[in-house]
């Protein structure tokens, strides 16, 4: 993969001490440089050592997250908090567009989905539509397994994929289940296993993402 100029030379001093501090006390492991900084950026979030040994990735995770990026792919959340957290480094670095599914659930009407289901539904739809190729939109769950599940029911036998899926959710009810269907597909995916993850801990995935085409 092609190598960028690392941003963190922006950054504030107290962040790049605790980036630091956070490579000190990595163990060694079989992760790529920018697979080191998703997962230093998630362990600064949530300040927890021992989710090294939740993070997975695809094989073509980071290439294809990467292309996407550059090309000003546009990135679809579950959260309203998750776009926020992500608009303003993505839209700054390469014109990405951020869409939260609340953008798409005014006419829901409790159509057999959660609400935040039937807004990812709705947002593929249209987004998937009009972005293809190496702009097919980066996907990320931080909250809501069941938009998860139903994005992968929608992509399962589509020509249309995601460039990326980042599964996230968090909770104790179809969450790992969500996860584990995510793995076990084709889809390009990094994913936090077991109950673990959040709003904060996919937009950092994206933000560590967005900061290594710097």
């Amino acid at each position: 993969m092609q190598k960028y100029k690392n941003s963190m030379i922006k950054d504030h001093p107290i962040f790049l001490e605790s980036i630091h501090f956070i490579r000190s006390k990595l163990p060694k492991n079989n992760l790529n440089e920018l697979q080191n900084q998703v997962l230093e950026r998630l362990i600064h979030t949530s300040g927890d050592f021992s989710i090294q040994n939740l993070l997975k990735f695809s094989s073509d995770a980071c290439q294809k997250s990467i292309k996407a990026i550059l090309s000003g792919a546009p990135i679809l959340t579950d959260t309203d908090m998750a776009a926020v957290a992500i608009s303003s480094m993505a839209n700054n670095a390469h014109g990405n567009l951020v869409f939260s599914a609340k953008k798409w659930i005014e006419d829901y009407r409790g159509q057999n989905l959660t609400k935040t289901a039937y807004g990812i539904q709705k947002g593929w739809s249209e987004l998937s539509e009009k972005y293809r190729g190496d702009l097919s939109p980066i996907v990320i769950f931080g909250s809501s397994p069941t938009a998860l599940e139903k994005l992968l029911d929608i992509v399962e036998n589509s020509n249309h994929q995601p460039s990326l899926i980042v599964g996230m959710p968090v909770g104790f009810i179809g969450v790992e289940k969500s996860k584990q269907r995510l793995i076990n597909s084709s889809q390009s995916y990094i994913v936090l296993e077991s109950t673990r993850g959040g709003a904060a801990m996919a937009a950092a995935t994206i933000n560590a993402l967005v900061r290594y085409t710097f």
